[in-house]
């Protein structure tokens, strides 16, 4: 690798030297090169078109036949071959460039794979069919200091492939596609909410209070207050304080942070989007999610059937509807209702069943959460919204207008996965606060994911808060289904990965 860095720094020091770069300023393209294949596939083989191109990239393949060349061009749309003919490329360089090296030897003996280069040129498809750009001149962009990898191979290491993403990006045209159709999946979200006159309405990063979810936060410190500060765990609890004063329809779409461990479907820095309307409950935002879903999913991907991992799936609506307790009475026998608040009769009947019980697991309620978390969540590959969820693990929902000791929650499964989450808000200040320091307790007993008590949102429930329907989507897992991406980290451009060994 040094010997190869070494060469390529020599030839740098000849291209300044000749006055072509390494480092170039600016060049203007006229073309992509995807949008050149589309326009001229009618160009016959052996032809040539005079139309003048002007197009920038960088060289991923070079062959070079003695007075005839070959290199391979990418831009950010596609690839390009360009046809480089010593007679035809030395008579249209300056009488300067002539008396130094000819623009042909310098093409050929100091452009390497992985550099950028400007060329201008006209057309012409090759007696076998490439359409490509024959070149009357070029100039050097920036110089490769350093080697692609081995273009029959790519980036084979994955670790590798998250911790130099713009090499992976060079070599893998895939990972090009995936982030691609992130931002328009991304844009699209915005336009469609846009449209329904929700409104986009940023909140605070740091929080005096890490509210809004059940999560450990990260902590930092502002230096001129002195204060210790919170990343933030939610956009919820700021969104509602919006409502409460007197937007209908607001949401935001950005980055949370949670300090918990890193899997295939976790990344301690992540996205989402949390929308809030006015005067709904959460079988309005059960018609919002599908709806949005299916039609971010029709726009980016063609149709609302795509395949993820090699299983189809089906995103037209409507999608299937289940509670909790029914999906876990199907899979496993076991109806959590008729136990009422009786642990012991809950606990002996999930280990009939050879289901765990944890030691968070102090009521009904938790213990139907973990049948479910356990027999039943990874199976649900087709979209289901499952719903009313036990009280005890919703502290900011709505208690069910007719089922004691549930809420009017509901999540979003897609693919075994945890797609959204939305509520009928709980609004009732009273409620709110006693369920806040039922949290609070057990985080004084050692669970460091309850939720705190944040009085300035309890006092803004006092001054009033609408009926109001909440919904929290996950925007790396819906990229991660409609681009057929296995891991979380796939999706996420820059992911959070351990220091490597030796590193500081």
């Amino acid at each position: 690798m040094s010997d190869l860095r070494e060469t390529r720094l020599e030839k740098a020091k000849t291209l300044r030297n000749l006055g072509n770069g390494p480092y170039g300023i600016n060049f203007q393209p006229t073309h992509k090169a995807s949008v050149l294949q589309a326009d001229h596939a009618d160009l016959a083989n052996g032809q040539e078109r005079e139309i003048d191109v002007c197009i920038a990239g960088r060289i991923i393949t070079r062959r070079v036949m003695g007075k005839l060349a070959f290199f391979t061009l990418a831009d950010e749309t596609g690839l390009i071959q360009l046809f480089i003919e010593k007679a035809t490329l030395d008579k249209s360089s300056s009488s300067a460039e002539k008396e130094a090296i000819s623009a042909f030897n310098q093409l050929k003996d100091l452009v390497d794979a992985g550099d950028w280069i400007g060329v201008k040129g006209i057309l012409r498809r090759t007696d076998r069919g490439e359409l490509s750009i024959k070149v009357l001149s070029w100039s050097m962009l920036s110089k490769s200091l350093q080697p692609l990898p081995d273009k029959w191979h790519g980036l084979a290491d994955v670790e590798k492939r998250y911790r130099q993403r713009y090499v992976d990006l060079i070599v893998n045209p895939q990972s090009k596609k995936t982030f691609r159709s992130r931002a328009l999946m991304v844009s699209s979200i915005r336009r469609w909410l846009d449209e329904r006159q929700f409104l986009e309405i940023e909140t605070p990063v740091l929080q005096s209070e890490a509210g809004g979810a059940e999560a450990r936060p990260f902590i930092t410190h502002h230096n001129t207050f002195d204060l210790p500060l919170y990343l933030r765990i939610a956009t919820e609890l700021h969104l509602k304080r919006l409502i409460v004063g007197g937007f209908e329809k607001v949401y935001e779409l950005g980055r949370i942070f949670r300090n918990e461990g890193i899997s295939t479907k976790h990344n301690p820095e992540f996205t989402s989007i949390e929308i809030y309307q006015a005067f709904a409950d959460y079988q309005d935002m059960m018609e919002l999610t599908e709806q949005l879903i299916s039609a971010i999913c029709k726009e980016i991907c063609g149709s609302t059937k795509i395949s993820y991992q090699g299983e189809e799936i089906d995103l037209s609506i409507p999608w299937r509807r289940a509670t909790m307790n029914q999906l876990v009475l199907e899979v496993t026998g076991l109806d959590f209702q008729t136990f009422g608040t009786d642990l012991s009769k809950a606990k002996n009947a999930m280990k009939t069943c050879s289901l765990d019980v944890s030691d968070q697991a102090d009521s009904v309620g938790r213990m139907l959460n973990e049948a479910f978390e356990q027999a039943v969540e990874p199976n649900l590959i087709q979209p289901t919204f499952v719903l009313d969820y036990p009280i005890e693990i919703s502290p900011l929902a709505r208690k069910h207008r007719t089922k004691e000791g549930f809420v009017e929650r509901f999540e979003l499964f897609i693919v075994g996965r945890e797609m959204a989450n939305a509520f009928s808000e709980l609004i009732d200040p009273i409620d709110q606060r006693e369920r806040l320091l039922l949290q609070q307790s057990r985080r004084q007993a050692g669970d460091l994911e309850a939720h705190v008590i944040d009085e300035d949102f309890i006092n803004a429930l006092e001054v009033g808060m609408p009926p109001t329907g909440g919904l929290g989507i996950g925007i790396d897992r819906l990229v991660m289904l409609l681009t057929d991406s296995p891991s979380i980290r796939d999706v996420i451009a820059f992911p959070l990965l351990r220091p490597e060994s030796g590193s500081q």
